[in-house]
């Protein structure tokens, strides 16, 4: 697999010698990084404002002193960064149970201490990969936000209607205007919101 452009992992784990080798192993594989040493300092980076605009996972250490990997998770769901930040979790032979719990949760995966290196890497690529689809999805969905939000209100009188399938003689009937009205509203709908037919435009507003 092809390294992901402008990609981000996040390192979090309390053992300096992991963070390392994390490190180390993933510049080998063209990946850059950022390492955190607890919880605590990586929830301080992704407080507040943070957004996630580029394709990026954590790797989290579920033991940690202080705040744990999973109650980092669970602010992580809470500000709404799943799933454009998916979370890998690392974890020892007790912690199993927790993580698998976890990935029922929304977590991305768990890899097992000591983990294999090839097996990690093709996570954490698979876990961009899915971050960098979730980024375009929500791109997607706010530029049919703006569209959207861009429509008079009469326009979106006259879409209601041609969504239900009403002909243009009907729709004008009910909103008390002309059929050469409709038909320039209508018109009007289909240019700003980007599609050729009622049918699309259905489909297409079941994303907002």
């Amino acid at each position: 697999m092809e390294p992901i452009q402008n990609a981000t992992v996040y390192i979090v784990d309390d053992d300096a010698s992991v963070r390392e080798a994390l490190a180390w192993l993933l510049r080998s594989r063209r990946l850059p990084s950022e390492s955190f040493d607890s919880a605590e300092t990586f929830d301080e980076r992704v407080s507040g404002a943070f957004q996630v605009t580029s394709p990026s996972c954590a790797l989290l250490d579920v033991r940690m002193g202080g705040m744990s990997g999973l109650a980092m998770f669970e602010k992580l769901i809470a500000c709404g960064l799943l799933p454009t930040l998916p979370v890998i979790f690392l974890t020892g032979h007790a912690d199993v149970p927790t993580a698998v719990d976890a990935v029922k949760r929304g977590a991305f995966d768990f890899c097992e201490k000591p983990f294999s290196d090839n097996v990690l890497v093709d996570r954490i690529e698979q876990a961009l990969a899915q971050s960098a689809a979730a980024l375009a999805q929500r791109s997607e969905r706010t530029g049919l936000r703006a569209r959207f939000d861009g429509l008079t209100e009469r326009e979106r009188d006259v879409m209601r209607l041609v969504v239900e399938g009403l002909p243009n003689k009907l729709v004008a009937d009910q909103l008390d205007i002309s059929v050469r009205t409709v038909e320039v509203h209508r018109a009007r709908v289909f240019d700003k919101m980007n599609v050729k037919s009622a049918v699309e435009l259905a489909n297409l507003l079941r994303h907002l």
